[in-house]
């Protein structure tokens, strides 16, 4: 175990929480029903965020959640168009 880590860290525990946390916020969050979200048409950074202004390979709120750990707050969802 790396000299870095406390003593009481215990590796395989926290990866497995982590990857429990990720599958749980996919489900939570869909960039695509998002009004922030756009396509970028940019081969290398196809999907963008306009709220925090940044383009992706991966979904914004899956980017923001794995470099910060915690669901996108920005999330707010797309007015439905009626009348059709």
């Amino acid at each position: 175990m790396p000299t870095f880590l406390p003593k009481t860290f215990n590796v395989r525990s926290k990866e497995l929480f982590y990857v429990t946390r990720r599958k749980t916020q996919r489900t939570e969050i869909n960039c695509f029903n998002c009004c922030h979200f756009y396509i970028t048409y940019e081969r290398h950074f196809p999907y963008g965020c306009r709220a925090v202004g940044f383009k992706s390979r991966r979904m914004p709120a899956h980017e923001m959640f794995l470099n910060s750990g915690l669901v996108c707050l920005l999330f707010e969802e797309k007015e439905k168009k009626s009348g059709v």
